[in-house]
């Protein structure tokens, strides 16, 4: 029987700095990939993957992380993703060859994913549960024009390195922690099996035929661990529940579109503008700034609304901006579009994840918040791939 948890409130800050720089190493590199092949001597292709890598290290170090902490507890856990951190960003800086690279992008990656992980699960209250994800958004919409001008001024190297910013956090989560559970048994079979499934779906864009393969038989493992641990790293209660897979499946579909839009964005307003990379960068800010800031008052706001017609709300404006990003050929009708989907997946994170979590019993409230994140950081995996693949057919 684990003991009941109590911290000392984080400030809103220290929030913010845990959870916001996931987003350097999930949008940062949108244009900076030509200069890091150029300086790798790789494709274009090729340094895609730095994306997709990432992608499946926050993907799968979510649900890990958050079973570590109904496990170890948040102090242990704070400490294992500030290391995680350190060390793929110091990789970041000085792997001499794109294999490394990826391997520095895997662990900095599984660390942001934990440190986000718990923002959001220290997080006590809609309002504050909106401060984690908003600044999640707000430091991914300066994220691309901060790449570009980090890598003009310093190095390719440094932008791939700053979600190390998050570990200025960690001291606080560090010294606020109290009591943390005693240990339980992991359930480590179940943790090895989410892996593989998270794996085979990260991959499903790069190769359709042998990952869905191997998603579908991995998928049919799940589902018999599943029965025979019905109370293991992932709960039964959550996955039968129709309302957090509701809103875990409607928060990955608006994660898609958001950003497939940050990864198609430069190409498209190349093609139809004369601007340069920084004017682009520059034209990307304001509307990804404006759909991050303004969702912090969405998902305040949602505490006090009827949640349907808020979902409703969300849903019309993500669909609504991947039906004029496919149509329009005006650059500003596809920077409106762009902060639709912004708007759209930020505000849902936040409030889909409040829904999520309500859902669930309060001892399994540590993994519904790594599972409704693993949903939704799959389609940062899904939407820059989907977009590659779009664009070589």
């Amino acid at each position: 029987m684990s003991l009941q948890v109590r911290h000392a409130r984080l400030s809103a800050l220290s929030l913010a700095v845990l959870a916001g720089p996931m987003s350097f190493g999930i949008a940062g590199p949108a244009l900076i990939l030509g200069d890091v092949a150029d300086g790798l001597g790789i494709s274009p292709a090729t340094a895609t993957w730095l994306v997709t890598v990432f992608g499946w290290g926050i993907a799968v170090g979510t649900p890990l992380m958050s079973g570590l902490v109904g496990h170890r507890g948040v102090r242990p856990t704070a400490a294992l993703c500030g290391l995680l951190v350190l060390v793929g960003s110091a990789l970041a800086l000085v792997a001499p060859s794109f294999p490394i690279l990826l391997a520095g992008g895997a662990a900095q990656a599984l660390g942001a994913a934990g440190l986000t992980g718990l923002a959001m699960h220290l997080a006590d209250s809609p309002r504050r549960m909106g401060v984690a994800t908003a600044s999640l958004a707000v430091v991914g919409s300066v994220s691309p024009l901060v790449g570009s001008l980090v890598s003009d001024l310093l190095s390719w190297r440094v932008v791939l390195a700053l979600p190390v910013v998050a570990v200025l956090a960690v001291p606080a989560v560090l010294g606020q922690a109290r009591q943390e559970p005693s240990p339980g048994r992991f359930d480590a079979a179940g943790a090895v099996v989410l892996t593989a499934l998270v794996t085979a779906l990260v991959f499903v864009p790069h190769q359709p035929v042998v990952a869905g393969i191997a998603a579908v038989v991995v998928a049919a493992a799940f589902a018999l661990h599943l029965r025979r641990r019905p109370g293991g790293f992932v709960p039964a209660v959550l996955v039968r529940s129709p309302a957090f897979l509701g809103a875990a499946g409607l928060a990955f579909a608006l994660a898609v579109g958001n950003f497939a839009l940050i990864y198609a964005l430069p190409a498209r307003l190349t093609e139809l503008t004369t601007w340069t990379s920084a004017q682009i960068g520059v034209a990307m800010v304001w509307p990804l700034l404006f759909g991050g800031g303004l969702s912090w008052f969405v998902v305040a706001a949602s505490a006090r609304m009827r949640p349907r017609p808020v979902i409703a709300a969300l849903v019309v404006a993500g669909v609504a901006a991947a039906l004029t990003a496919a149509f329009t050929g005006w650059a500003f009708g596809l920077l409106a579009a762009q902060a639709a989907a912004s708007i759209a997946a930020a505000s849902g994170q936040g409030v889909l994840a409040v829904r999520a979590t309500s859902a669930a019993p309060e001892e399994h409230r540590a993994a519904a918040i790594g599972l409704f994140n693993l949903c939704y950081l799959l389609g940062t995996a899904f939407g820059p791939a989907i977009v590659a693949l779009l664009v070589s057919t």
